[in-house]
């Protein structure tokens, strides 16, 4: 895969994870307390719901990051090699997950 279509294939995972994100905000807003219209349990289950969804759009942050990092890296030509070690990561790792960081040995 060339550079261009590794910088194509990480900004779109970014943009989707970005967009995932915009889209779950309410989701992650705070529960209102209205006794009228939402019983005990149900204000559990919304509770419940919100902090999934908050630890949801923590993991797209931190996977946004890690893409972020790999865009530097290839902008400094250390893209492909393991930030551990300096070994070349495999290639088919680095089709699984193009944001890879590490080798297989130091993930």
């Amino acid at each position: 895969m060339s550079e261009s279509d590794l910088r194509v294939r990480l900004q779109f995972l970014k943009s989707e994870l970005i967009a995932l994100s915009e889209s779950a905000r309410d989701d992650r807003k705070p529960v209102e307390l209205d006794q009228q219209s939402v019983g005990r349990l149900s204000r559990q289950d919304s509770l419940q719901m919100q902090a999934m969804m908050m630890a949801a759009d923590a993991r797209r942050t931190k996977e946004v990051r890690r893409i972020d990092a790999a865009l530097k890296r290839l902008d400094e030509g250390e893209y492909g090699w393991c930030v551990e070690c300096g070994e070349a990561i495999a290639p088919a790792r680095l089709e699984a997950d193009p944001a890879a960081p590490r080798c297989a040995g130091c993930a």
